[in-house]
């Protein structure tokens, strides 16, 4: 097991940077610095806390939450298409020449001069983030806007990752029975999964009209019917005359997986480029399924890692 290093974040900014007094464990691509229970790349951390002291949340805000590989890609362009459609022909959309994860960008991505991209787009903001609800400043709370939250299975989502992990950072890649591991014991990005999960889930629970909780398996088997609930909690919903006309269909397959990982821009071109770290836009569209976690683990992984989120999980009335 990785050694948790008491206040040895790596940085640049001197003995004041908050970082360098955060425990730190190795054992991914790049070690994680433990932060307010989550644990979380150092540069991401550094960004939440810049956040909760300028992020100011709008009434009107969309924000789109997930954890990392739990089927971000797929809610942005389904919120995107669902909330524009009285604005683009499918025939000519703007998902068709852009990648998903550029039409929607992620609050905790900064731009030059200390600012965040996000902070100079105009209102109605559909925004997306991997922030663990706990992390938010208060204005998330107070503000009224609405949020919507997709989990998955762990096992999946532990591949997706794992898989992801490995293709970014080609020099540093990691065998699956460590990334199992350390996921299985809440280390892992944004994590522990479980924990990233059930706040989002209470909240829901608690605040059902401001807080839409969905499970990519339940999207995936039900696509239409998810996509006349989103569009309804998201204030836009279709009208009778749209459902007639099939338009909840045309969002469903304009947004699938085989119509968006098909298309050139989404696979040729980086997406990001910090350093040396380069994101190719095709990283982001693999496979897209249910179930592929069986081609990794064997059952009694799939089982061990079962018990161990039930457990987290007991009596939240939340199963993943």
């Amino acid at each position: 097991m990785a050694q948790v290093m008491e206040g040895s974040a790596t940085n640049s900014h001197g003995t004041d940077d908050p970082l360098s007094k955060l425990p730190t464990r190795e054992g991914w691509s790049e070690p994680l610095v433990l932060y307010k229970n989550y644990w979380l790349r150092p540069r991401f951390a550094a960004t939440i806390m810049r956040l909760q002291n300028t992020f100011e949340a709008r009434h009107d805000d969309i924000i789109l939450a997930t954890n990392p590989k739990c089927g971000t890609t797929w809610i942005k362009a389904l919120a995107f298409a669902i909330t524009n459609r009285s604005r683009y022909e499918f025939g000519h959309h703007p998902l068709l020449f852009h990648h998903p994860q550029e039409v929607v960008p992620l609050i905790e991505i900064p731009r030059d001069g200390g600012m965040t991209y996000v902070e100079t787009l105009p209102s109605p903001r559909l925004l997306a983030t991997h922030i663990p609800l706990s992390l938010f400043p208060d204005s998330l709370a107070t503000c009224g806007c609405r949020i919507v939250y997709v989990c998955r299975d762990p096992k999946d989502a532990l591949v997706s990752r794992w898989h992801f992990e490995n293709k970014v950072h080609r020099e540093r890649s990691i065998d699956f029975e460590a990334a199992f591991n350390m996921f299985s014991e809440g280390f892992s990005g944004h994590g522990p999964f479980w924990q990233h999960c059930l706040e989002y889930w209470r909240e829901s629970i608690a605040c059902p009209n401001r807080i839409l909780f969905l499970k990519y398996e339940d999207m995936m088997s039900e696509p239409v019917k998810y996509v006349i609930r989103l569009a309804t909690f998201l204030g836009v919903p279709f009208s009778i005359k749209e459902e007639e006309d099939g338009i909840p269909e045309e969002v469903v397959r304009l947004c699938s997986f085989d119509k968006l990982s098909s298309l050139d821009t989404n696979q040729t071109g980086e997406l990001v480029r910090h350093g040396n770290l380069i994101v190719e836009k095709s990283v982001f569209f693999r496979k897209g399924k249910v179930g592929d976690w069986v081609n990794h683990m064997s059952q009694e992984m799939g089982r061990k890692l079962d018990c161990i989120v039930e457990e987290k999980l007991k009596g939240t009335g939340l199963v993943l």
